[in-house]
C-alpha cells in the first residue's frame, strides 16, 4: 500500500515537473514579446480576458498566470481592473487541461507521444549552437507531463473488482448539501497543497475514470480546485503593494462567488451536462468528458456574468483590502521573487524597467531643484539644497535596491537576449545614480556660493539657467524612451543633444575666460561658474550613456555613435 502511494506521488511529481519545464520554456520563448502582450492586455477588459485565456491555455497553469498578474500589478504595469480581466480569462484557459486529458489522455497510449517528444527535445537541449533550448524545454516538459499522467494511470488501482474500497467515499456521498461542501473543501485543500489546479484536475479525472468517485463528486472536487488554485497568487501577494494584494484577493473572491451560485444550481447543472453528453450515469468512461465540459461551462458562465461588473467588483475589492498602516511611508524596497513556473523572468525585467523609470521621474525633479539652488538667494539656497539632498538619498536607496534586484535576475536561467537587457538596465541604473551624484555636487556649489556670498551677474545667471534647461531636456528625452523601442533616429537625436551640450559648454567657458582677462569678474566667481558648468555637463554625459544603453537594449545593436562601454556593478 505504501509503495503504491509513493508510485502515485512520484507520477504526480513527474507531471508537475513536466508542467514546470513546459511553462518555463513557453515563457522564455515568448519573453521578448511580453511587452506586446502587455500592451494588448491594457486596451480594455475584453482584451484582458482574451489575453488571460490564451496565456493560460498556452502555459497550462492559471496559477502561473495569476501570479504573473500580481507581479505586473505590483510593478505598476497595469491597474486592478485590467488585472481582474486577465484573471477571468485565466479561469477559462485552465479548463483546456481537462479536455486534453479527457480526449487524449484516456483514449490513447500517452507514452506513445511522450517518449518521442523527449527524444526530439534531447538534441535541442544539448546542441547549443542551434539556439533551440527553449523549444527543447517545451518538448521535454510536454513529454514528462504526459509520461507522468501515464504513470499515474498505471499506478492508480482499478477498484471495479474490489467494491469494498469504495466504502470510505460512500460514507460521504449521501449527505445532500453536506456532500457538496465536504468535497469542495477536499478539492480546495488538495489544490492548495500541490499549488496547481491542472495537476489536481488530472488526479480527479484519473480517480473518476477508474471508478473511485462518481461524476457529481468529481464536479464538487473541481469546484474546490477552482478555489484552491488561488492560494498561489495569495502567497505571491503577501509582500506586495496594496494593488497587488487586491488583485490576488479578487481572484479568490471571484472563484468563491462562483462556487456559491453553483451550490444553488448544482443538481440541474449536473443534469444539463449529462444531457449534453448522454449515457449511463454509471459509465465511468464518460466522466472525463463530462467533467471537462462542466469545468468549461462553469467558468464561461461565471466570467460572462462578471464581465459587465468588473468596475464595481474592483471597487468592492478595494474597499475590502485596505492599505497597511504607513505603507506608503515605508523605506523603498524592491523584493526579488524568483522566476519559475509561476512567473516568467520577463516579468522581473519589466518590473525593473518600471522602477528605473521611477528613478528617472525623481531625477527629473532633483536636477531642476539643484540648478535653481545655484541661482537663488542664500536663504532659499539652503532650503533647496536640503530638499535635493533628501531626494538624492532616496535615489541612492532605489539604486541599491534595483541593482541588487537586477543581479538576482541575472542569476536566473534566462535567454541571452534577456541577459543583454539586464546588463543594459544595470548600466542605466548606474548612470542614473551618477546623475544624482552630479546634482548633489551642484548643491554643494550652491551652499559654497551662499557661504562665501558670491553672486553671478545677470548674464552669468542666464547662461547657467539656459544650459541647465538644455540638459533637463535630455533627462526628459531619456525618461520618455524608457521601456520604448529606441530607433537609430532617436539615438542620433540624443547624440545631437550631447553635442549641443558640449558646444554650449565650450562657448560659456570662453566667455568666462574673457571676463577674467578683461577684469570684468572676480576670480572666485568664475571658478565657481566653471565648476557648475562641469557638473551640469557631466549630467549630459551620463544622459548620453543612458541613451546608448537604451538603444542597445531595445535594438540589440551596438551604438552607431560609439561602442558600448562594459557594464560594471
Amino acid at each position: 500500500m505504501v509503495l503504491r502511494i509513493l508510485q502515485i506521488l512520484g507520477a504526480l511529481g513527474m507531471f508537475l515537473y513536466g508542467m514546470k519545464l513546459m511553462t518555463e520554456g513557453i515563457q522564455k520563448a515568448a519573453g521578448n514579446r511580453m511587452k506586446s502582450v502587455l500592451d494588448f492586455m491594457t486596451i480594455n477588459r475584453f482584451t484582458a480576458v482574451i489575453t488571460g485565456f490564451f496565456v493560460t491555455a498556452a502555459i497550462q497553469s492559471s496559477s502561473a498566470t495569476t501570479v504573473m498578474v500580481v507581479s505586473l500589478v505590483n510593478a505598476g504595469l497595469f491597474n486592478l481592473t485590467q488585472a481582474i480581466g486577465v484573471i477571468l480569462g485565466a479561469n477559462i484557459g485552465t479548463t483546456l487541461t481537462g479536455w486534453i486529458i479527457a480526449l487524449i489522455g484516456f483514449r490513447l497510449d500517452i507514452a506513445t507521444f511522450a517518449l518521442p517528444a523527449i527524444a526530439l527535445a534531447t538534441p535541442l537541449l544539448f546542441i547549443a549552437k542551434w539556439g533551440k533550448q527553449n523549444a527543447g524545454e517545451i518538448l521535454l516538459g510536454f513529454g514528462l507531463l504526459f509520461l507522468g499522467l501515464s504513470l499515474m494511470k498505471d499506478s492508480v488501482p482499478d477498484i471495479s473488482g474490489n467494491p469494498e474500497a469504495l466504502e470510505f467515499l460512500r460514507g460521504y456521498t449521501g449527505l445532500g448539501f453536506a456532500t457538496f461542501v465536504i468535497f469542495v473543501l477536499v478539492g480546495t485543500i488538495v489544490t492548495m497543497i500541490v499549488q496547481a489546479s491542472s495537476a489536481a484536475m488530472a488526479v480527479t479525472l484519473t480517480m473518476a475514470y477508474y471508478g473511485w468517485i462518481d461524476f457529481p463528486v468529481a464536479a464538487c472536487l473541481v469546484l474546490g480546485e477552482n478555489i484552491g488554485t488561488t492560494i498561489t497568487a495569495y502567497l505571491a501577494s503577501l509582500g506586495a503593494n496594496v494593488t497587488a494584494r487586491r488583485a490576488a484577493r479578487a481572484h479568490t473572491l471571484f472563484n468563491v462567488i462562483g462556487v456559491v451560485w453553483m451550490a444553488v444550481f448544482f443538481t440541474p447543472f449536473i443534469a444539463m451536462i449529462e444531457s449534453i453528453i448522454p449515457g449511463a450515469s454509471t459509465d465511468a468512461s464518460l466522466i472525463p468528458a463530462r467533467l471537462a465540459l462542466f469545468h468549461t461551462m462553469f467558468n464561461i458562465i461565471n466570467t460572462t456574468a462578471f464581465l459587465p461588473f468588473i468596475g464595481p467588483f474592483a471597487r468592492l475589492v478595494a474597499f475590502l483590502v485596505k492599505p497597511r498602516k504607513n505603507e506608503e511611508a515605508a523605506r523603498y524596497r524592491l523584493v526579488y521573487t524568483q522566476a519559475g513556473p509561476r512567473q516568467a523572468p520577463e516579468i522581473n525585467i519589466l518590473k525593473a524597467e518600471t522602477e528605473i523609470r521611477k528613478m528617472a521621474e525623481l531625477l527629473e525633479a532633483i536636477f531642476p531643484g539643484a540648478a535653481e539652488a545655484v541661482l537663488s538667494s542664500a536663504k532659499k539656497t539652503l532650503a533647496l539644497a536640503q530638499a535635493v539632498d533628501a531626494s538624492e538619498e532616496q535615489l541612492a536607496v532605489m539604486h541599491e535596491e534595483i541593482s541588487q534586484f537586477l543581479v538576482h535576475c541575472s542569476r536566473e536561467n534566462i535567454s541571452t537576449r534577456n541577459l543583454e537587457r539586464l546588463n543594459q538596465l544595470i548600466r542605466i541604473c548606474n548612470e542614473t545614480a551618477s546623475i544624482g551624484d552630479c546634482c548633489k555636487k551642484l548643491t554643494a556649489c550652491a551652499v559654497l556660493k551662499a557661504g562665501k556670498e558670491i553672486d553671478f551677474d545677470k548674464q552669468g545667471a542666464e547662461e547657467i539657467k539656459t544650459y541647465a534647461e538644455l540638459v533637463k531636456k535630455f533627462l526628459t528625452f531619456n525618461k520618455e524612451h524608457l521601456g520604448v523601442r529606441m530607433a537609430t533616429d532617436q539615438l542620433l537625436e540624443a547624440e545631437a543633444l550631447e553635442n549641443a551640450i558640449d558646444n554650449t559648454r565650450d562657448i560659456l567657458r570662453k566667455a568666462s575666460r574673457k571676463r577674467l582677462k578683461t577684469g570684468g569678474a572676480h576670480v572666485k566667481t568664475e571658478i565657481l561658474f566653471i565648476d557648475i558648468l562641469r557638473h551640469i555637463e557631466h549630467v549630459g554625459d551620463h544622459s548620453f550613456e543612458i541613451s546608448r544603453a537604451l538603444y542597445k537594449m531595445n535594438s540589440g545593436q551596438a551604438s552607431p555613435a560609439a561602442a558600448a562601454l562594459p557594464v560594471q556593478i
